[in-house]
Formats: C-alpha cells, sequence, structure tokens
C-alpha cells in the first residue's frame, strides 16, 4: 500500500508483521503458508501471532498520536514473554539482544523493539491514521510528523475528505 522504504534494521520485521493485514479489503497474508513464511511461523501460531499483530498496531498508532484501533493485549505483556539473552560479540565487544531459543517470531519482534528503542528509531515507526487502512510505515519526515503511508492514497483521501467537509 505505500510507496514509502521500508523501516531500517530489526523494525523492517515488525512493520511487516503489521502490514500482513489489509484492513480495508480483510485480506490477511497469514491465511497462507507463503504468507506465513516469511516470519517462521506456522499455521497453529496464528491466534498468537494476529494478537501480537494487533498489539504492534496499536503501538504504531500511539507513536502517531492516534488511540488503539481496538481493544489488545499491551504490548509490554507480550513481549514480557519473549525469552532474550545478551549476545556479545568476542571480536568486537558490541552487544545485542538473542532470542533464546532459536528465532522464535515474539523473541525476534522483542529484539528488534529493544534496538530500535537504543537507536532512537521506534518511535518513527508509525501507523496511518487513515481508519480503514492502519498500515504501518517508517516516518523519515525531518520533523518526524507524517500521517499517512501513502500521501498520493491515504494523504489524498484524507485531504479531499476535508475539502468536502468544508463545504466548497
Amino acid at each position: 500500500m505505500s510507496e514509502r522504504l521500508p523501516a531500517p534494521g530489526g523494525l523492517a520485521l515488525v512493520e511487516a508483521l503489521v502490514n500482513t493485514v489489509d484492513l480495508e479489503s480483510g485480506g490477511d497474508a497469514l491465511d497462507s503458508a507463503e504468507g506465513r513464511a516469511p516470519f517462521g511461523i506456522g499455521e497453529r501460531d496464528l491466534t498468537d501471532v494476529r494478537e501480537l499483530r494487533e498489539s504492534l498496531r496499536a503501538a504504531c498508532l500511539a507513536h502517531a498520536g492516534h488511540p488503539p484501533h481496538r481493544a489488545v493485549t499491551p504490548l509490554g505483556e507480550l513481549l514480557a514473554r519473549a525469552p532474550l539473552y545478551v549476545a556479545v560479540d568476542e571480536r568486537d565487544g558490541s552487544a545485542h539482544l538473542a532470542p533464546v531459543d532459536g528465532e522464535p517470531l515474539l523473541s525476534r519482534v522483542a529484539a528488534a523493539v529493544a534496538q530500535a528503542l537504543t537507536e532512537g528509531t521506534w518511535q518513527r515507526l508509525k501507523a496511518c491514521e487513515l481508519p480503514g487502512c492502519h498500515w504501518a510505515y517508517y516516518d523519515r519526515s525531518p520533523a518526524g510528523r507524517g500521517r499517512w503511508c501513502s500521501m498520493s492514497v491515504c494523504g489524498a483521501r484524507a485531504k479531499m475528505r476535508r475539502y468536502r467537509a468544508k463545504g466548497a
């Protein structure tokens, strides 16, 4: 839906997960094995992954100054379940959070959020303000005040609605 570049680093995973559902059409990429493959999840994981996705969407909406789109489990509660450890590179001493047991999606998301927090990029992952969209996007605007995932689609729709509401 968006013409924007993907979010940087691990936030690309979070952005991609949030954007697996098209709220306008109802299409959900997680309904197919091909749609689940990039996240390494199976059909049995769908309920938990969808709960995580909507909690992430609520956080993205909050970053943009909007209330949650619906009642969701607080993201902090979900991420608290992610088993992580601090991995230290012996060559240069750099450190990062890593999943304890392989690559479960919840732990990968938690590590991505933690990395984005330390890099100061977490707040820039937002959700489009248009209620029928709420697509996640990374706000690269200088002031960090982006409002829509796509200026040519959602931005244009919002501006046209505002124009028509004025009665012009």
